[in-house]
């Protein structure tokens, strides 16, 4: 595309034709350029970023390929320190929370190991009995207290501490049981 030329210096306007032709025509090596450094997962969206600065060039741009490089490893640049922002605000915030390790997504086999050991649970909770089971399920899970609980089921406390020590004997063969296999 010839230059018009006013005055010795490029036309603001053509300019911004000129580095919108050449990203236009230089699109999938700068997607190529993104992909290697950031990663292909998110080298569409980089693509996308850096269409929309190519837009927003308003000076005059003497080398438009080498602008447009520079561009995109300034993109790149601006992805990682927000990435690494983003962590370290994430681990302040998990600091604060009293949570020192990342929470892994279970495997499908841990979900079934896991699931298998809760039926397991509840197996043996029920063989303690029905009244046993409650009132540990309201202790232990719900966080009532143990006079509430006597308060609740018509019992004494006595009562409430007796059936919770069955339930804690059975868990405890169970995990005892578990370990030896």
């Amino acid at each position: 595309m010839p230059l018009r030329v006013n005055g010795g210096r490029r036309v603001q306007g053509e300019s911004q034709n000129i580095l919108v032709a050449t990203f236009m025509q230089h699109r999938d090596a700068l997607a190529r350029f993104l992909a290697i450094r950031c990663g292909t997962d998110s080298a569409e969206d980089l693509v996308q970023e850096l269409w929309i600065k190519v837009q927003q060039v308003r000076t005059e741009v003497e080398v438009p390929l080498a602008y447009l490089y520079q561009m995109a490893h300034r993109l790149v640049l601006d992805t990682r320190r927000g990435a690494s922002r983003g962590r370290d605000r994430e681990q302040d915030w998990s600091f604060t929370q009293g949570i020192t390790e990342a929470v892994e997504a279970p495997t499908a086999e841990r979900a079934l190991l896991a699931r298998e050991h809760l039926q397991q649970v509840e197996q043996t909770l029920a063989e303690v009995g029905s009244r046993a089971m409650r009132v540990f399920t309201r202790y232990r899970v719900d966080g009532i207290e143990q006079r509430r609980i006597a308060e609740e089921m018509g019992i004494s406390i006595s009562t409430v501490e007796k059936d919770l020590r069955r339930s804690y004997a059975a868990l405890a063969r169970l995990r005892d049981d578990s370990d030896a296999v």
